[in-house]
């Protein structure tokens, strides 16, 4: 969903990343005493990583717009393509059917759900999805789905069998959860039965179709005690990851293995726009060190479906800046996130609720993407989780170069980034030999020894 009510960037990095990441939800308990007895909600440990997950690259699919189509068939025929690609885990946006009640658009909101356990028919049958599913298992990649679980169409199927089950003002009328999302329906978390029957939905979809796991959406305005009862619900059907749109830290301690990197992606556009300092930058992956667990893995992108419609496409918002911040995301420690169309250098806004399809020409970075992949895949240094370190390096005479280290073991990978509009010469101050992976030529740094990149020009060496 669009998330301009929900994460308030204010160009102060602290502050910026305390309100999206601590801020209150008024519809989440705030102590240990507010939250509910109810039996039925079983706790568990931290999560645990599924071993596949610790160096995968996640690719998200916007059905609709992928083809003319539109369809699970059509879509299955690039799994293979994604698969060269390095894509590890694909992650499909709405399946479900959309609700015609006070739609928007022509073709309405993925995001307005009206049944929890159907398939969207312009996209095809549950029986094609399960076809999407096992392919993709054969081919050695895994596959979540997105789930909405905040709010429902106004025509869901639960609306008139459990009217009880939504949220209603002080005349007795049903409410969006945002004022401006007027095609969906808050839900009432203080329903337990709902609660139940939205385990049941997202159990339904681990039995029926082997998926393995979910995005969760808006996942800040759901309860934590709710989400803290979903993970071992799912995982005793079978181990599951479980990525939330949001930041708020507490989300890791039970349910969730990722949370989105909000507060980094304002900045890295900000320091794109000129707006920013690399020092910005800084102070937000510090930020990030001091809220969240070493083993917390952290979502890493420079677009999805929400900024590349509402904000605008990576060129816009970050001009030349794109293929620096974009190969930075590989390399922090986290998951780095793919959109459809990236691998095409998708220049335009997709509609988002209107049949408007990519033009994928001949994917001229897909190259770009596999070799980031393939180094994400190969380098342990670059393993998720807490698994290796990072150290960040300053270079001498030019404050506007982003560089840093990553290691584990005897692996080691060194990211260099001009984050400037000027061309900047500059010692790295550090001695470190290694093949420079978008070039695959060998590259040798030695102390005192000048280095030359252009503006937004970035070096990506492994050893």
């Amino acid at each position: 969903m669009k998330k301009s009510k929900l994460i308030v960037f204010l160009g102060i990095v602290t502050s910026a990343f305390l309100l999206t990441a601590c801020g209150n939800d008024p519809k989440t308990p705030n102590t240990a005493s507010e939250q509910t007895s109810d039996s039925s909600i079983i706790t568990t440990k931290e999560p645990v990583h599924p071993e596949w997950s610790k160096n995968a690259t996640m690719y998200e699919v916007n059905l609709r717009q992928y083809s003319k189509e539109g369809s699970f068939k059509v879509f299955q025929g690039q799994l293979k393509r994604l698969k060269e690609m390095g894509v590890d885990i694909v992650w499909f946006m709405p399946i479900h059917p959309i609700g015609k009640e006070q739609r928007k658009g022509s073709l309405g909101s993925y995001y307005s759900v009206q049944d929890y356990k159907a398939v969207n028919p312009e996209f095809g049958t549950l029986e094609d999805f399960k076809a999407v599913v096992k392919e993709a298992h054969n081919l050695g990649m895994k596959v979540i789905i997105d789930w909405v679980a905040n709010h429902t169409a106004h025509d869901n199927v639960w609306r008139k069998s459990h009217p009880d089950w939504f949220t209603k003002d002080s005349t007795g009328k049903v409410v969006p959860p945002v004022a401006d999302w007027s095609d969906v329906i808050d839900l009432n978390y203080d329903s337990q039965e709902m609660r139940k029957e939205m385990i049941e939905s997202l159990k339904f979809w681990l039995r029926e179709t082997d998926i393995d796991g979910f995005r969760c959406d808006v996942a800040e305005m759901v309860p934590v005690d709710f989400w803290n009862s979903v993970r071992p619900a799912l995982d005793s059907i079978k181990p599951v990851f479980m990525l939330a749109e949001g930041e708020r830290p507490e989300f890791h301690s039970q349910c969730f293995d990722a949370t989105y990197t909000w507060s980094t992606f304002h900045v890295m556009n900000m320091v794109a726009g000129g707006k920013m300092s690399v020092a910005s930058l800084d102070s937000v992956l510090h930020r990030n060190d001091s809220l969240y667990g070493p083993k917390a893995y952290r979502l890493y992108f420079t677009t999805n479906h929400d900024e590349n419609t509402w904000n605008g496409t990576e060129y816009e918002r970050m001009g030349p800046a794109r293929d620096a911040l974009s190969a930075l995301t590989f390399v922090l420690p986290g998951m780095p996130l793919i959109y459809s169309g990236q691998e095409s250098a998708l220049k335009k806004r997709l509609k988002f609720f209107e049949k408007d399809a990519i033009d994928w020409g001949n994917y001229p970075l897909a190259d770009f993407y596999q070799k980031l992949t393939a180094l994400k895949n190969r380098n342990k240094a670059l393993l998720a989780g807490g698994e290796a370190s990072y150290e960040r390096i300053k270079a001498k005479d030019f404050a506007s170069v982003f560089s840093f280290i990553r290691k584990k073991d005897d692996s080691q990978v060194l990211y260099v980034g001009n984050f400037s509009k000027k061309d900047a010469e500059f010692d790295l101050g550090i001695s470190f030999e290694g093949k420079d992976v978008m070039k695959g030529t060998a590259k040798t740094f030695k102390p005192g020894e000048k280095v030359k990149l252009k503006a937004w020009e970035f070096i990506v060496l492994e050893r």
